[in-house]
């Protein structure tokens, strides 16, 4: 999967499927840095991920600020070839100043144990 930077930061295209709708998020910030995979409200309602109220609601922390979201399970998260079932998200409005679909974190990398290799731009197992 390719790296491309904009800005300076890494971003990734993935695929994230929920109730057997797919939804391709090109904008998605690859983040070492972040514990916690995120993504925006506004672009999984496309596919019907909402919040419901037996959602787990929780506060998190970044550099962006302070933000409350909500975890929900997804079907699948997709890293070009690399994926994820029944993989735990956090949802947000990720009104950060800058446009962006989401955040991979470092839960999802690690489980998959993905290298990172920025002399190639892009991201393999």
């Amino acid at each position: 999967m390719k790296i491309l930077l904009q800005n300076g930061l890494p971003y990734v295209a993935v695929e994230v499927s929920y109730c057997g709708r797919c939804l391709e998020l090109d904008n998605v910030l690859l983040d070492t840095g972040s514990a916690g995979t995120v993504f925006s409200i506004d672009k999984l309602l496309d596919i019907g991920l909402e919040y419901a109220a037996d959602d787990a609601v929780h506060r998190i922390h970044g550099v962006g600020g302070t933000e409350f979201v909500f975890s929900k399970i997804v079907e699948r998260l997709a890293l070009g070839d690399i994926c994820v079932d029944n993989f735990e998200i956090e949802v947000g409005g990720m009104n950060y100043g800058f446009e962006i679909d989401g955040i991979i974190g470092l839960d999802f990398l690690l489980r998959v144990g993905v290298i990172i290799d920025l002399a190639a731009m892009e991201v393999r197992v």
